[in-house]
């Protein structure tokens, strides 16, 4: 699945989602979340960026990446709003967002506006991440999406400004539907030889289950 390039006409500012993740695997609480955010703002695409080797997951090995992109083609080709980008892929290192939307501007000019998407999680974090100030000049918006368990919200208060200057002119709060699924839970029902039906686009679930990833032993199912 081929990427669509935004134009570089000035005149013609196009808006661009970008999701990140690992994707391992990609799951309906990954998919309901970027199209809550892509129709709320009105976005012409957006762009589900896998990590090639995220800095922020040590000690934990991530499915080969062939297979995390053909999960991730499978589960949004029906979407023609949504597509992906190898960048995270196709260069060496740890994948570190400031780098990546650094990237994206030299390839794309200034004629988009870029909304990253994040959980309220990882916003919590944010200030840690490399370069955050950097991110937040690329962006338009940084779209902070609720998640289960993490109700107890940070509000637009001194406390996160204080932490980041600046970052509450950008942050935009979503309230998006509640899917309380996750790649690690997935991972570990599948070697449990639990299902993961309707968690899972059915196109996925047959994938996992073709190549066998995430099973062990005698838990292994074969389509």
């Amino acid at each position: 699945m081929e990427q669509r390039t935004p134009p570089t006409d000035a005149r013609h500012i196009q808006r661009i989602g970008l999701i990140g993740g690992t994707f391992d695997p990609i799951h309906y609480g990954h998919l309901v979340v970027a199209e809550e955010v892509r129709a709320m703002l009105k976005l012409a695409e957006m762009i589900f960026i896998p990590s090639g080797s995220p800095p922020h997951k040590h000690g934990h090995t991530n499915t080969a990446p062939q297979h995390r992109l053909a999960m991730l083609e499978l589960a949004i080709a029906s979407n023609p709003y949504f597509t992906l980008s190898r960048i995270e892929f196709d260069r060496p290192g740890p994948s570190y967002l400031a780098d990546t939307l650094r990237m994206l501007r030299e390839q794309w000019g200034s004629a988009i506006e870029l909304s990253f998407i994040l959980g309220w999680d990882s916003l919590q974090e944010f200030h840690h991440w490399r370069d955050p100030q950097g991110i937040l000049a690329q962006l338009t918006h940084l779209v902070a999406v609720n998640r289960p368990r993490y109700i107890e919200t940070i509000e637009y208060n001194k406390e996160l400004e204080t932490q980041l200057p600046g970052i509450t002119q950008r942050l935009l709060v979503v309230d998006a539907p509640q899917l309380d699924i996750s790649s690690t839970d997935l991972r570990r029902r599948i070697a449990e030889g639990r299902p993961i039906k309707y968690q899972v686009p059915e196109a996925v679930e047959l994938y996992i289950m073709r190549h066998e990833l995430y099973q062990v032993g005698n838990h292994k199912r074969k389509v």
